[in-house]
């Protein structure tokens, strides 16, 4: 299985990960805490570069809770930024 397809796998997997704070009442909002610090250094460590470092702030602004938007899929957004959307960005770049 190609990398970036393994990324997308644990992409899909920290997303769900967070997302669980919701099924679990009280308890998730301790868990969302907790998962804030982890889920920003995992996805630094996941998405080199720029998208890592603007990724990690987003996912611990997000998995804290402070805007409510605990239910953005930060990892698979990235993913689709970095293998999707920079891609075709790239591609127009090289055309003109």
């Amino acid at each position: 299985m190609q990398k970036k397809y393994k990324l997308l796998l644990f992409s899909i997997l920290f997303d769900a990960i967070g997302m669980l704070s919701f099924m679990v009442p009280f308890i998730g909002e301790t868990f969302d805490v907790l998962w804030a610090p982890v889920s920003a250094f995992l996805i630094y460590k996941m998405y080199k570069g720029a998208e890592g470092k603007i990724g990690s702030i987003i996912s611990f602004v997000e998995e804290a809770g402070i805007f409510g938007t605990d239910l953005l899929p930060t990892f698979t957004l990235t993913w689709i930024y970095k293998f999707i959307l920079k891609k075709d960005k790239e591609e127009v770049k090289h055309l003109s």
